[in-house]
């Protein structure tokens, strides 16, 4: 183990510029934080670059196991690169209220798209995209729902939160390590490569007779979940096979994403 005292340190500066997405983008890293993603990140083959603790992590059972698991993980690297910080620090760079004292600096876990359709027909088939949702909140739950719900994959289209920035990573609590991610360009592309794989592409609307119960969800479909304000784009609106909707009583006009999603996800296992 390694204590770092000054600002000046490279990894005090990475940790400091993957608060931004640029960042994060540029070195392809982010920052999980707490024992427990740790843990889920190690148990899912996913091996933090760096282990960073605050100065009294180090003397908590938990963290100490959790340090020595990585260690054995790295190999001779392992002591090497677990950092000990700085209580200021360390308190700069987490992003929690009630730090745990322990982060990692991990690689994303996006995949090419060969992979992406390869991995998916061990499940049900079903595919999660994102359209340009903007709540980090809605986001995350939304992929920890869709894991929960044994779909296959998620789409996630250019102009949708960044699902690697800290609260969707909270959100997640895990699923992001699990979950094979492919990042489209656009609507047109992302229709191109869902019936290429023979999905059929059911979107969400209001501008529509059809209930989500009144269709199959059970397999090989790919799920649109459009912005929270704007809904699917007109594209997606378009070029789908289906648009579905789900009943509202009384003057309620719709549901939070999230839990319009969860509801049109689990009804697969329904029929399952």
């Amino acid at each position: 183990m390694k204590k770092i005292t000054s600002h000046e340190n490279k990894i005090y500066k990475m940790c400091l510029q993957l608060e931004s997405r640029k960042y994060r983008e540029k070195w392809g890293r982010y920052i999980i934080e707490g024992p427990n993603l740790i843990e889920e990140a190690l148990k899912n083959n996913i091996v933090p670059d760096f282990l960073i603790l605050d100065e009294t992590a180090g003397r908590r059972a938990e963290i100490t196991g959790l340090c020595e698991r990585y260690a054995a993980e790295l190999g001779k690297a392992g002591e090497e690169n677990i950092l000990i910080f700085e209580e200021q620090l360390f308190a700069s760079c987490a992003k929690t209220e009630n730090s745990q004292g322990v982060m990692g600096i991990v690689q994303k876990n996006s995949v090419a798209e060969d992979s992406f359709f390869e991995a998916e027909r061990q499940g049900n088939g079903n595919i999660l995209v994102l359209d340009r949702l903007q709540d980090p909140g809605n986001a995350g739950t939304m992929i920890r729902t869709a894991d929960a719900a044994g779909y296959a994959g998620i789409i996630i289209l250019k102009g949708t939160v960044d699902i690697f920035s800290p609260k969707v990573v909270r959100a997640c609590t895990g699923s992001l390590f699990r979950m094979p991610l492919l990042f489209s360009d656009s609507p047109e592309q992302t229709i191109q490569l869902l019936k290429k794989h023979g999905k059929r592409v059911v979107s969400t609307g209001f501008e529509t007779d059809k209930y989500y119960y009144e269709t199959d969800l059970k397999n090989h479909i790919g799920l649109v979940i459009g912005n929270e304000g704007n809904g699917i784009c007109e594209v997606f609106k378009k070029h789908s096979d289906e648009v579905v909707k789900i009943p509202m009583s009384g003057s309620i006009e719709s549901l939070n994403a999230s839990v319009a999603a969860a509801i049109l996800m689990y009804e697969a296992m329904r029929h399952g």
